[in-house]
């Protein structure tokens, strides 16, 4: 499932993803990195319940951001439609 990652449309970062939510952008799902700090974790979990956007954990975010093809980590990623 994380290979699709470099062919949809998204936004990569928490500030991105936030502002993607807040805005009222049509967001599929949000992919969120486990070794991300805990605070950073809950803000993105409880935005995306709001939202009702699944949310789809990841082993760590160098892994996320290879999926995305970056050459950093990424904390955060949000799908859109």
């Amino acid at each position: 499932m994380l290979e699709l990652l470099q062919h949809e449309k998204k936004v990569v970062g928490i500030k991105q993803v936030t502002r993607s939510l807040t805005e009222g952008q049509d967001v599929k799902c949000v992919y969120l990195a486990s070794d991300a700090e805990t605070h950073l974790l809950d803000k993105m979990r409880q935005l995306a319940l709001e939202k009702q956007v699944e949310v789809v954990p990841v082993e760590s975010r160098k892994k996320l951001g290879k999926f995305c093809g970056i050459d950093v980590g990424a904390t955060v990623v949000a799908v859109l439609k």
